[in-house]
């Protein structure tokens, strides 16, 4: 069978409009729908070194797949431009994400230039990163040194042939784990685990994920299986729904509802009843949570994204490399999200797949989830 391509860059993004008269940043973007802007996540790379069989399947993303070429990226120079640019908007929430961020070179580099960049209220920055754990355990103090607050880890088994099936580059649980360990030992935590549930690959290892990082300094969450973009083969047959997950989980192991960390928190937090500690589920498909969505997405060649399932981003590269000044560029950010209407979750049906037919969303490995 001759592999697929789906092409992750966007062709077809239009360049973001500049305003005629563009207004001076006031701290607080909300968006049409009465959102505020807060989180900017940044998308370093389109690379990854797993093949995970719901974000980068190996009959499409093979040897041969066409990756972005290096000046097509967004520099570190240019990155850290764009963060202050969002910050003086009210962001203040950065994460690091790919593809796999940490097989972007000198990752740590950029780490530190995020974290010197100053925030209107004088608040440090919230600078975090999304990795799966492969080469954390030697990269984790370079990235605390640098600045780093805290990482999530991508782990979908505890089971070593059921983790080896999903990640599908035959790469072990214990490397992984070490990761995770050296994070916590240099004080990148609390370290979050995120497990993504598919019925009939993975979901055996719910109960034993638990059972693993129960009474652990970790925060585990369960993610239901979503129809990002068109290259995972999506089915809502294979969504495990988190009212299942909590149900499997305290039938052996008591669980009680939390109260959310903040406003917009996309996990649900469950408690032990032993005092265990806590796990969380996030309902991207079954509870949508986009009333409270502050988040905006950076690709890694410089589009913008406003929602997880867009269809298309916004050319922010194309103004900074054609000369704007930041007021001009922060005015461009500014008119896309005050415009923004996006709702996708709480729009889509049980057959997600006649939602806008036709119409190809964006993959989840070049925004990042």
């Amino acid at each position: 069978m001759s592999e697929k391509i789906i092409m992750l860059h966007d062709l077809r993004a239009p360049a973001l409009a500049v305003p005629a008269a563009p207004v001076a940043p006031g701290g607080v973007l909300v968006d049409a729908l009465s959102r505020p802007l807060h989180d900017l996540r940044i998308s370093v790379t389109d690379r990854c070194n797993f093949r995970c069989v719901y974000c980068m399947p190996k009959e499409v993303f093979g040897k041969d797949y066409p990756y972005l070429p290096h000046g097509e990226l967004l520099s570190f120079e240019e990155i850290t431009r764009v963060a202050r640019i969002f910050i003086a908007h009210g962001v203040e929430k950065l994460r690091l994400t790919g593809g796999e961020p940490l097989l972007r070179k000198n990752l740590e580099h950029l780490v530190a230039m995020l974290r010197a960049l100053p925030t209107p209220s004088g608040r440090p920055l919230d600078l975090t990163l999304t990795t799966n754990g492969s080469v954390l355990a030697r990269k984790a103090r370079a990235l605390k040194d640098a600045g780093l607050d805290r990482v999530t880890v991508s782990l979908d088994a505890l089971d070593d042939a059921v983790f080896k099936r999903m990640n599908d580059v035959d790469f072990a649980v214990s490397d992984v784990l070490a990761g995770i360990d050296a994070a916590h030992a240099v004080g990148l935590g609390p370290v979050k685990v995120n497990m993504v549930v598919k019925r009939g690959s993975n979901d055996d290892q719910i109960v034993p994920m638990a059972r693993h990082f129960k009474g652990s300094p970790t925060i585990l969450r369960f993610i239901e299986y979503m129809d990002v973009g068109a290259s995972n083969g999506w089915n809502m047959d294979e969504v495990v729904p988190s009212g299942e997950v909590v149900r499997r989980i305290s039938a052996e192991l008591p669980l009680a509802p939390l109260a959310a960390n903040y406003a917009g928190e996309t996990a649900a937090r469950w408690r032990y009843l032993d005092g265990g500690g806590e796990v969380g589920v996030i309902s991207s498909v079954t509870g949508a949570f986009c009333k409270d969505c502050s988040r905006m997405r950076l690709s890694t060649e410089g589009k913008l994204y406003t929602c997880l399932f867009a269809t298309r981003g916004h050319d922010l590269r194309a103004l900074l490399r054609a000369g704007h000044d930041d007021l001009a560029i922060g005015g461009a950010i500014a008119q896309l999200w005050r415009g923004r209407t996006d709702r996708y979750s709480e729009t889509r049906t049980a057959d997600t797949p006649s939602l806008e037919r036709g119409a190809r969303k964006v993959e989840m490995s070049y925004i990042g989830g």
